[in-house]
C-alpha cells in the first residue's frame, strides 16, 4: 500500500526537515532561511527533489530524522516563593520565562550517505551550526503541536544508547526561545506587576492587601 500525500507531507515537515535556520549563515539567501535538510542531505536534496528529471529520493534514504523530545514548554511562568497577601496578588505576581524545546536527531550510518560519508557530513553539520550560532543566527523549530520561532541553539549532545551496535547515532539539539524584543520583555510582566514597577496606583485597597490603614 502506497503512502498518502498527507503522510508524506507530515514526514517531510516534522521528521525530515523540521529545523530551519534564519539569519546568520542564511542571511545571504533568498528569504533569509536555510533548512537543515539542505545541509545534511546536500547532494541528495538537490539531485533527488529539486531535479524533476531524476529519480525521487526515498523517505527512508535521508541522513537524519528528527522528533521533539518530551519536556518542551509552551508556557513557562515563574511565581514568587514569598508569602502573598491574597490570591489576587499571587495570581498577578508571575514572570514569563523563555520557552525551550529539544529535538532528537537520529542519523544511523547506512542511510543516505552511509559509513563512508557520515563523518564528513557530521563535521560539516557541526561547523554549520557553530558558524550560524556565532554569527547571531536563529532557528525555527516545527513540531506537530506548536511552532517555535526565533530560537537560539544552546547545545548539541551525543545521547546514543547501547540499543544498537552503532555508536554516535543519536544527538539531542537544545533550543531556547528568549525574550528578544522590548515588547516580549514588557509582556513578561502583567498589568499589576508593571504598575508596581512603575510606581503607579494599582487599584488595590488596604483591605485587599492585608495592610492596616493609618499612621505607621
Amino acid at each position: 500500500m502506497g503512502i498518502s500525500s498527507g503522510a508524506v507531507a507530515f514526514k517531510l515537515t516534522y521528521q525530515i526537515s523540521p529545523i530551519i535556520m534564519t539569519g546568520g549563515i542564511a542571511s545571504t539567501l533568498v528569504g533569509g532561511m536555510l533548512p537543515v535538510l539542505s545541509l545534511s542531505n546536500a547532494i541528495s536534496f538537490v539531485g533527488g527533489i529539486l531535479n524533476p528529471g531524476s529519480s525521487a529520493l526515498s523517505l527512508d534514504d535521508y541522513f537524519a530524522y528528527f522528533q521533539p523530545l518530551p519536556g518542551g514548554t509552551l508556557i513557562d511562568q515563574q511565581v514568587g516563593m514569598y508569602p502573598f497577601a491574597n490570591q489576587q496578588v499571587a495570581a498577578n505576581a508571575v514572570i514569563q520565562q523563555p520557552l525551550t524545546i529539544s529535538m532528537l536527531m537520529v542519523c544511523p550510518a547506512g542511510r543516505g550517505g552511509g559509513y563512508s560519508s557520515k563523518s564528513a557530513l557530521m563535521q560539516s553539520l557541526q561547523a554549520s551550526f557553530n558558524n550560524h550560532n556565532t554569527s547571531g543566527g536563529l532557528y525555527t523549530i516545527l513540531t506537530p503541536a506548536f511552532p517555535y520561532t526565533d530560537c537560539v541553539m544552546t547545545a548539541m549532545t551525543d545521547i546514543s544508547s547501547g540499543a544498537t551496535h552503532q555508536v554516535q547515532n543519536s544527538y539531542k539539539l537544545d533550543f531556547l526561545k528568549p525574550l528578544v524584543t522590548l515588547a516580549a520583555a514588557s509582556g513578561a510582566q502583567n498589568a499589576l506587576m508593571s504598575q508596581i514597577s512603575a510606581g503607579l496606583p494599582t487599584g488595590l485597597s488596604s483591605a485587599s492587601t492585608g495592610r492596616v490603614a493609618g499612621p505607621v
